[in-house]
């Protein structure tokens, strides 16, 4: 499956003035440049979807001037004595150019409410009373969708490294998960067929100057609990 994918809206405003004898022009150009998986321009990057050799389930990538981004959404519910749902995302950067890629968080929503990422914790020491009451984290070694190699754990955007630069050197890739909290009291729906995630939920990296966004119905997360 190969959509086109839309990127580099720009809009140009003139203004034209005549002040005295002299005619002048004012130039103002905006450039907001995103590639969206799914929207069309022929002008930008390419949609398509792979197998997950994981689950079996397709991925969406996005694919322009040499870099392939893909990404996989998975959800699971909190832990005894911890309200709502963990959903998280971990996103995979090829890059088949000849210069390194900077790869920084951007951002995700779930139906239009913006969200911050969570604290990760790996260390196998701290206090697990205290880490629990915190709402901003969550322990690595007791979210199935980091154990049961779901997500990538090698490198993680969370709270405290959202603001960090990533590097992928030139033939290679480089994948970085992410995790929120849903704690909207219908965020999952369940039936004979299971459950999962109500809403959409829009989440993104940025690659360099260009944020690649995808938007995904919550039924399309997979499911990574016990």
């Amino acid at each position: 499956m190969r959509l086109g994918c839309g990127v580099a809206l720009t809009i140009l405003v003139f203004t034209l003035g005549v002040f005295g004898q002299n005619d002048g022009a004012t130039f103002k150009a905006e450039v907001r440049s995103a590639f969206v998986w799914g929207e069309d321009s022929p002008e930008g990057a390419v949609s398509s979807t792979v197998q997950d050799p994981l689950t079996g389930n397709v991925i969406p990538q996005l694919s322009y001037a040499g870099i392939d981004v893909s990404s996989r959404m998975g959800f699971e519910r909190a832990g005894s004595g911890q309200n709502g749902s963990f959903l998280n995302y971990t996103t995979t950067v090829v890059n088949r150019t000849d210069s390194a890629l900077s790869v920084r968080y951007g951002g995700i929503s779930v139906d239009g409410h913006p969200e911050s990422p969570l604290t990760v914790l790996t260390d196998k020491h701290l206090n697990k009373k205290k880490a629990h009451a915190k709402s901003d984290a969550v322990e690595l070694s007791e979210m199935n969708c980091f154990t049961s190699g779901f997500l990538a754990s090698e490198n993680i955007f969370s709270t405290n490294t959202a603001s960090q630069a990533l590097s992928v050197l030139p033939g290679t890739a480089l994948t970085v998960s992410s995790v929120i909290r849903d704690v909207r009291s219908y965020s999952l729906r369940c039936s004979i067929e299971g459950c999962y995630p109500t809403g959409t939920i829009r989440y993104y990296v940025k690659v360099n100057s260009l944020d690649y966004v995808f938007v995904r119905p919550g039924r399309s997360a997979t499911y990574c609990g016990k």
